[in-house]
């Protein structure tokens, strides 16, 4: 159930009993063995964001997306009858990887009529069946129909590319986001197709970048000197605190204010923005988006100092909307339980005028800063939670979706554990 208005006599975090109020260990984020168990128990059997629609424009046009955390590399192309598929990248005749560029653990992408394995040539249609196989005749009853790539669930949302690993999956995707999804439908992400990607390597269990992006209580020290001197001394002195959190299912939501554009007080940001007329925040002057209303889940408090929403959808997949009219998506890829893969994406209206691009261009260097601090923190607790010196932590009511999200994780994993017993 939502709360939109933090009561007087409660808290937010007290609102869901389950989650408790106790201090929570971090032992899913430092044992090898737990992480074993999630990627059976999640990154097997989740929906997990792969891209979007953007990326596959035409018939033929393909991208792979290795998931480490679930043991495997997964094609995404889009069929001469216009729809999405996926497929595992394997080939059925010696289990090659069938879709790879000159390294075959790297991502790639392109447009094809056909896909032909590196190795021994056999070909397969953009709809999965095996086209062609080199000197058929030389194996014994093969029949080509029984030798198609294997599918993979895909589905979209909103423009968003997910695929399920699970063929025994059986909840429909939209259904799976949930109403938190269902509230944000009808924003025009597909207006916002200027793209500046950015993907690093941390040192950090997954779970980790995600309690760093999930709460803002950090942000008036450790991003402190990111601001103007006099920002930083307010900021610090009156801390932070959210407009909203809401909660549903497995995701999670939390509304900030800020991004006010222009700022009231141009004296509050560095000269850079006040010359280039942006920021962290991104350009002050909106895009119109023909948005005669924002659809129910942004802003949900509807805060006259709104500035921009996060979407945690469980497990690795958080999309931020901006208040003036772009947005974000971050993906953090398990490879080990103590590493893994951040992918923070900004998606703009396409410029059309040089002002315009250089706007964007200075969110986009930004949001890189702010990253990186937040990102420089988790060796520094992954190293010291392996440690376990300290096995359990207090965290405070701003810090509701970390609570969730490690209940969260440890509960598909004690199901899973159950289910197999």
């Amino acid at each position: 159930m939502p709360h939109f208005a933090k009561p007087a006599e409660g808290s937010w975090t007290e609102h869901y009993p389950e989650l408790g109020t106790g201090p929570v260990s971090y032992e899913d984020s430092i044992s090898p063995d737990h992480y074993a168990l999630e990627r059976e128990a999640i990154f097997k059997r989740t929906w997990l964001n792969v891209g979007r629609v953007e990326q596959l424009p035409r018939a033929g046009s393909y991208f792979t997306k290795e998931i480490a955390a679930a043991g495997t590399s997964v094609i995404v192309v889009r069929g001469t009858d216009g729809e999405v598929r996926g497929y595992h990248n394997i080939c059925r005749h010696r289990g090659n990887k069938l879709v790879w560029a000159d390294f075959p653990r790297e991502e790639t992408s392109g447009t094809c009529r056909q896909f032909t394995c590196k190795y021994h040539g056999w070909r397969y249609g953009l709809d999965g069946s095996c086209a062609f196989v080199q000197q058929e005749s030389e194996f014994f009853n093969l029949d080509k129909a029984d030798y198609g790539l294997v599918p993979v669930r895909a589905e979209t949302w909103e423009g968003f590319i997910f695929v399920n690993l699970d063929p025994h999956a059986e909840t429909p995707l939209r259904d799976y986001l949930g109403a938190l999804a269902k509230g944000l439908e009808g924003y025009p992400f597909d207006k916002m197709t200027q793209v500046f990607k950015y993907r690093a390597p941390v040192g950090s269990n997954w779970k980790l970048f995600i309690d760093a992006f999930a709460e803002f209580y950090h942000a008036p020290v450790l991003h402190a000197k990111q601001s103007v001197a006099d920002e930083s001394r307010k900021l610090a002195g009156f801390g932070f605190e959210a407009l909203a959190y809401e909660l549903d299912g497995p995701h999670g939501m939390v509304s900030s204010w800020g991004g006010m554009s222009p700022p009231k007080d141009l004296d509050m940001v560095k000269p850079i923005e006040r010359l280039v007329r942006s920021g962290l925040f991104g350009p002050w002057e909106k895009p119109d988006l023909g948005l005669a209303e924002l659809p129910p889940s942004l802003n949900p408090a509807r805060h006259k100092a709104w500035g921009v929403d996060s979407f945690v959808f469980f497990p690795n997949f958080m999309v931020l909307v901006w208040q003036p009219n772009w947005y974000l998506t971050y993906h953090y890829w398990p490879t080990s339980y103590n590493t893994h893969i951040f992918e923070g994406t900004l998606y703009f209206v396409p410029p059309s005028t040089a002002s315009e691009r250089l706007q964007q261009e200075l969110a986009a260097v930004t949001f890189k800063e702010f990253a990186l601090q937040d990102g420089n923190t988790l060796e520094a607790t992954q190293s010291m939670l392996e440690s376990r010196v300290v096995g359990a932590f207090p965290l405070n009511d701003q810090e509701i979706l970390l609570r969730h999200l490690h209940k969260t994780a440890r509960d598909y994993v004690s199901k899973y554990v159950a289910e197999s017993a």
